[in-house]
């Protein structure tokens, strides 16, 4: 693991060559999947850095998701536009979100935690598209800062409390008083906002419609996780007042994913509606993380791996039909199978993907997570079909408006695609199937 964060700061000077560049990240990816086994469960490398096996699960997907998102920027080389910035801000951001994985210490942690904030604004005001990007990047600028100055001082009050922030030494906080409720609640804020929970999410749209391809598939496919991660490494120090709040954070989760899907339905930005599409998935993982049962566990890293290969690789098609059309909205660009037939399957791959229909990753991790609900409350029941529902009829409705219908009259001649898009498209695709086959890469047990 040192090797690869040594690996990623040696290539920093090298950002001027954009090829060189992919290459070295190619390489980072045919590194990582080597190891990608079960001989190791927790490997400590010094520095407060260390690796078990969910962290590498994540740091896997860094790497894979930072590689595509620089395969699918071709436009920024093309155009000129600033490259060298841009591969170094994508650099930096893969560095951060290395220590994030790899952090052994709380505060680490924390602090590179909240450092991905910053590439990530630069990508959105620098690359973005329209000069709404300030206000997209201002909007989540605070609401990250503002859940995330109580996690600081919660973990400020562990640190008094054991001696420690090391994650394999911390106390467990027990005891049903005011205080320590307050506490829970403070800890895990700035979580919920990076999920986003619902009633939280309104950062995120705005974000994804605003940023350009690679800060819409790093957000969707890495950085989204990060909260999911960080509710696993902290929920087991609260573990006994979590117990109470369980039938809280399911009920937002699951009917705040209803409501998003039924918002989903009214959305003409195709953008928009897969950034909404994300927190109706994102429901339903809170759902099995705040629960820490085994099925929850696993399911909630599984769905998290597949909607990270998914919704990247729709945004990525998404940019694809952009930059022919010049628009986002589904009323301009519909009738998609006439003049780019060969893109048609990408997206009917890609939708079913959304949807979780066989033999998706998405669905091997939504089995466990239904499990794992419908076993806490059989009531919970009602709320998953209202969900899983709606999230196969938003699907649907994104590709019967975009591939069928007549095309819009001023478009004469389209490129149906060139080989780098089919690549990247092909490298979203094929893990979110192929690894179902051998689903013990991403299953394994938390205990």
């Amino acid at each position: 693991m040192l090797s690869l964060l040594m690996f990623n700061l040696f290539m920093m000077p090298f950002v001027s060559s954009w090829g060189l560049t992919q290459t070295s990240l190619l390489f980072m990816c045919f590194f990582v999947l080597l190891n990608l086994n079960h001989d190791f469960y927790f490997f400590n490398i010094g520095f407060g850095l260390g690796t078990d096996y969910l962290s590498y699960i994540l740091v896997s997907l860094s790497i894979w998701i930072v590689m595509m998102m620089i395969f699918a920027s071709q436009a920024v080389k093309k155009n000129n536009n600033y490259y060298s910035g841009f591969l170094m801000v994508n650099l930096v951001l893969l560095f951060v979100l290395l220590l994030t994985f790899c952090s052994t210490d709380f505060l680490m942690f924390y602090v590179s935690f909240e450092s991905s904030l910053v590439p990530m604004f630069i990508l959105i005001l620098g690359w973005g598209y329209q000069p709404e990007r300030i206000q997209a990047g201002i909007y989540m600028l605070f609401y990250t800062l503002f859940a995330s100055l109580p996690l600081l001082v919660s973990l400020f009050s562990l640190y008094k409390a054991g001696g420690t922030l090391a994650m394999s030494l911390m106390i467990k906080v027990s005891g049903f008083y005011s205080i320590n409720f307050f506490w829970y609640f403070c800890t895990i804020f700035a979580f919920m906002v990076k999920l986003p929970l619902y009633m939280f999410h309104l950062w995120l749209p705005k974000a994804h419609v605003e940023a350009p391809v690679a800060g819409s598939m790093v957000l969707a496919g890495v950085l989204l996780k990060l909260g999911g991660y960080g509710l696993i490494r902290l929920l087991v120090v609260f573990s006994s007042i979590n117990k109470m709040f369980v039938w809280f954070w399911i009920g937002m989760g699951v009917l705040g994913g209803g409501v998003i899907s039924f918002m989903c339905l009214r959305q003409v930005d195709v953008k928009s509606l897969i950034a909404y599409s994300s927190v109706a998935h994102m429901g339903l993982v809170l759902g099995g993380l705040i629960l820490m049962s085994n099925w929850g566990l696993n399911g909630a890293v599984v769905v998290m791996v597949g909607h990270g290969l998914c919704s990247s690789g729709l945004f990525c098609l998404a940019n694809i039909v952009y930059e022919r059309l010049g628009s986002r909205s589904l009323m301009v660009g519909k009738g998609l199978l006439n003049f780019m037939p060969n893109l048609g399957l990408m997206w009917f791959l890609l939708c079913i993907g959304n949807m979780a229909a066989p033999p998706t990753l998405n669905l091997l991790g939504e089995v466990s997570l239904i499990t794992s609900i419908v076993s806490w409350s059989k009531i919970s029941m009602w709320g998953i079909a209202i969900l899983s529902f709606f999230s196969a009829v938003y699907t649907l409705y994104m590709y019967s408006l975009s591939q069928h219908g007549l095309f819009i009259n001023s478009l004469y001649s389209c490129c149906s695609g060139k080989l780098s898009e089919y690549f990247v498209l092909s490298m979203h695709i094929i893990p979110l199937n192929m690894i179902v086959v051998k689903g013990s890469v991403v299953i394994f047990n938390f205990y």
